[in-house]
């Protein structure tokens, strides 16, 4: 297996796919996804089936038949940030996204905390995505199994694997697979989302209540709900750590996210409200492993109903595919930048993707489906992951909002499309993103806590070791690096930067 170096100028600001020179043998292969693949990896990212699979429990639990409204909520907070992702791409391409763009907007500590946050998130979410992967498909063929988490923990893994060397053999192969398997995934979602509709009100009727901020039980409730809800989003930012393999590659990415959560956004309400109407609580509380599986077979008894079966399967590898993705770019960003160990940044002379990053990613996977088995049932397993995974994509979301803001501040007051979509609305899901992060901690439990703030702890140990290596990442940010650029690139109307 040959490979090469990424020695390169530190600084994150520094770009490392010019397609030219000695710097393009240490870089990622350029110019390979377009605005629809772009799209499409937004929506496997996000992964509508394996989300609401995965996740239709855990915010019944929390919100009972305010779910909707959670993710209506939420929803709006998350497009703000959205918008911040989409104006913080168009001043650097880097593969670490957050990680570069907060650091040059706010400080370095703040930056490397955001890329931090991603890692652990997206290592944790390979325990909770595989689980969904496995059970429905063992669920096909025996319920036991289904509930059974070693059996469960080996298949998963093994869609895992399957994923790992995909994402191992380049960008253009990841892009095939993930356009073929969205595609179905969404038509199969699409259909069982109006049979829902159709089918009636066997459990409730609808009620415009359901989307109330009345329906919450109080703030606590309000944000319980909110936390589970940013996880159903989480993902469509796979967008921004893919830029350096994007076309157009300040504003395609952007493009890309934004409408890739539209499509996320409807269907989640859609699937919501219809598993309000056609499922009971006690069918969506004691099938936490297979909601869809239940839903389908209420819609459409018989193997009809097991079609919504694959668009889970699908989905999920399709996630574990993208946030393999998302998790050893940002990986490579760092290794590059020399603020985790530098092998992390290498590049495979024929795939052209970070090999060593990648395998790293999958030891550490592996490892923590082993340990899952000592945890408790899948229930437990989903609930905590998902509230911990919640916890620190809050963190990192949120500082990207901040962040928009500042280096933006001279453009917000140019027109009222700028003032809305890099300003206010970035900076309210910032708001959100942090006061919804403060209020669930001392309602969740012990566990999660452990997890989500503990892992992200963790993170301080390698930032204080390559600090004090003087990496010129964590070198004082210049005023010129906090100004976006000049003129007319960043106006939200369009402007030279969408040419």
């Amino acid at each position: 297996m040959s490979t090469l170096s990424t020695d390169r100028p530190e600084a994150s600001g520094a770009t490392a796919t010019k397609g030219r020179g000695p710097e393009h043998q240490h870089s990622l292969r350029t110019g390979v996804l377009g605005l629809f693949d772009s799209v499409v990896m937004g929506v496997a990212g996000v992964a509508p089936g394996y989300s609401i699979a995965a996740s239709t429990a855990v915010l019944f639990g929390a919100v009972a038949l305010a779910g909707p409204g959670s993710l209506l909520y939420c929803g709006i907070a998350m497009f703000g940030i959205v918008w911040a992702f989409n104006y913080l791409g168009r001043v650097e391409v880097n593969a670490g996204a957050s990680y570069a763009w907060v650091r040059r907007a706010l400080h370095p500590v703040l930056g490397y905390i955001a890329g931090w946050a991603l890692i652990v998130s997206a290592l944790i979410f390979m325990v909770a995505g595989s689980f969904p992967a496995g059970a429905v498909t063992l669920g096909l063929f025996s319920t036991t199994l289904a509930s059974n988490v070693l059996a469960v923990t080996l298949l998963g893994a093994g869609f895992f694997l399957l994923m790992v060397v995909a994402v191992l053999l380049g960008i253009r192969l990841t892009a095939k697979v993930q356009v073929t398997m969205s595609t179905v995934e969404l038509a199969i979602l699409l259909l069982f989302a109006i049979l829902a509709l159709a089918h009636g009100h066997d459990a409730h009727p609808f009620s415009w209540t359901w989307l109330s901020p009345t329906k919450f039980t109080g703030m606590s409730g309000f944000f319980s709900g909110a936390l589970v809800a940013a996880f159903y989003y989480w993902g469509w930012d796979t967008t921004a750590n893919l830029n350096e393999e994007t076309r157009a590659a300040k504003v395609t990415p952007g493009f890309g996210a934004i409408i890739g959560v539209l499509v996320v956004f409807a269907l989640f309400e859609l699937f919501t409200i219809g598993s309000n109407m056609v499922l009971t609580p006690g069918q969506i509380t004691h099938n936490a492993a297979d909601v869809l599986d239940v839903l389908g077979q209420a819609v459409w008894p018989g193997n009809g109903g097991k079609i919504i079966v694959i668009a889970v399967i699908l989905s999920t590898i399709a996630t574990l595919e993208t946030t393999l993705i998302q998790v050893t770019r940002t990986l490579f960003a760092m290794g590059r930048d020399g603020t985790l160990p530098r092998g992390l940044g290498m590049i495979h002379r024929s795939w052209r993707t970070p090999w060593i990053a990648t395998i790293v990613v999958a030891v550490l996977s592996v490892g923590l489906f082993v340990a899952s088995n000592y945890v408790g049932t899948l229930s437990t397993i989903m609930t905590d992951a998902i509230n911990a995974i919640g916890e620190q994509i809050a963190v990192y979301y949120g500082l990207a909002g901040l962040a928009v803001v500042v280096l933006y501040r001279r453009q917000i007051f140019r027109s009222a499309a700028n003032f809305f979509l890099m300003g206010l609305w970035p900076l309210a899901g910032s708001v959100f993103m942090f006061v919804m992060f403060a209020k669930v901690i001392p309602g969740l439990n012990g566990v999660t806590n452990a997890v989500g703030l503990g892992a992200l702890g963790l993170g301080l140990v390698p930032m204080t070791i390559y600090w004090v290596k003087r990496r010129p990442y964590f070198d004082k940010v210049t005023p010129a690096e906090r100004l976006a650029p000049e003129p007319g690139f960043a106006d939200a109307t369009g402007g030279p930067g969408l040419g």
